[in-house]
């Protein structure tokens, strides 16, 4: 038998874990890690490469004008990153390797501060994202010592483990409305890609049209399109974009199998890719029409509850007036749920509204 285990690490790392599921992710453990490593404070940033701003960015107990300050400023500024990755790294002797002059300002603001005696641990995640934790004493407070650095390096296997389950149930989460939609509404095929174009899921459908390998295949995880006009959609896409944006569809031709019309909504996932770098893509095909329920609306644009029952009422056949009198609101608010519609399918009338509509379904 080993050891008695330390209560005080089990304690954190139950912490860790059931933080990765809470309402408050990472909170609750960023607290019990400073108090574990008799810190002033513990952070948590998670980023996707090439980004200027954090996706997520959290030190409980910190001041609210500096976390905001390094969030909008200095996040791009920070000279402490790019550590080796896994290891655990001191910022001081990080910085005695750099020109004195390098980042000056950076240098200032954590010295005035006095919160300059700063552990890093660097995580890095295929290229798809990089979550960085930091452990801060103020120097007023002894330096750390090399044994509570070997304590915090034993636990990065856990932090590493715990990340990778955190961004999953990321993808779990925004995936759950896209499936819903193709289940139980339109029966459409779902690809869901990540920001490397690597297919994160898919629903049967979908694999039977990646199978037919035409127009469009599965390449290993990466989803791959015969046309490079088709490609460089679907990776500018996955770049830099607000996800309340129009919707974005176009076809794919495929003779012997079909034409599939694919209409991409990006994913918001905002604790790990800030908003971008994740892509639904649904595939429809020519087909009996289905009936269309306002949930599947919802979920397929962004639709509030009340502009799916709005919409859907319109792709029934009925005009404004009669749609609004069938729902139980007034014209005047059914007017402005329209161009709310409007704004987020990319259509400008109402008949195009309906095409649209129609067209996902088959």
């Amino acid at each position: 038998m080993g050891g008695a285990i330390d209560p005080a690490c089990s304690d954190l790392l139950a912490r860790l874990y059931a933080g990765v599921a809470s309402d408050r992710p990472w909170q609750d453990f960023l607290e019990a890690l400073a108090r574990w490593m008799d810190a002033s404070f513990a952070t948590i940033i998670i980023s996707a490469p090439g980004r200027r701003h954090p996706a997520t960015f959290l030190t409980p107990g910190a001041d609210v004008a500096f976390n905001a300050t390094y969030a909008s400023t200095l996040f791009a500024e920070d000279p402490f990153q790019g550590l080796p990755d896994g290891q655990v790294t001191s910022y001081g002797e990080f910085m005695a390797n750099r020109p004195d002059d390098e980042a000056a300002q950076y240098r200032a603001i954590m010295h005035d501060t006095g919160f300059d005696q700063v552990l890093g641990i660097d995580l890095r995640f295929s290229g798809r994202f990089e979550a960085r934790f930091r452990i801060s004493r103020h120097t007023s407070l002894p330096e750390f010592t090399p044994a509570e650095r070997m304590r915090l390096q034993d636990i990065v296997v856990h932090l590493r483990i715990a990340v990778d389950l955190f961004e999953r149930l990321q993808f779990a989460g925004a995936e759950h409305g896209v499936f819903h939609s193709a289940a139980q509404g339109l029966g459409l095929a779902v690809v869901v890609l990540d920001r490397s174009r690597r297919i994160v899921s898919s629903n049967p459908l979908a694999d039977h049209i990646l199978a037919e390998a035409e127009g469009l295949r599965r390449r290993g995880e990466e989803l791959v399109f015969a046309r490079s006009d088709h490609q460089r959609t679907v990776i500018a896409l996955l770049g830099e974009r607000d996800p309340a944006a129009p919707l974005t569809r176009f076809r794919v031709e495929r003779p012997i199998h079909g034409d599939v019309v694919i209409t991409a909504r990006p994913l918001e996932l905002t604790a790990i890719h800030a908003g971008t770098g994740a892509l639904a893509l649904f595939f429809a095909r020519p087909g009996p029409e289905k009936p269309t329920d306002p949930q599947t609306l919802r979920d397929l644009f962004g639709l509030t509850a009340a502009e799916a029952r709005l919409a859907a009422a319109l792709t029934r056949g009925s005009t404004l007036v009669d749609a609004a009198q069938t729902i139980g609101i007034a014209h005047n608010t059914a007017k402005v749920q329209l161009r709310s519609v409007f704004a987020k399918t990319g259509v400008h009338r109402q008949a195009q509204l309906v095409a649209l509509i129609a067209s996902l379904g088959g």
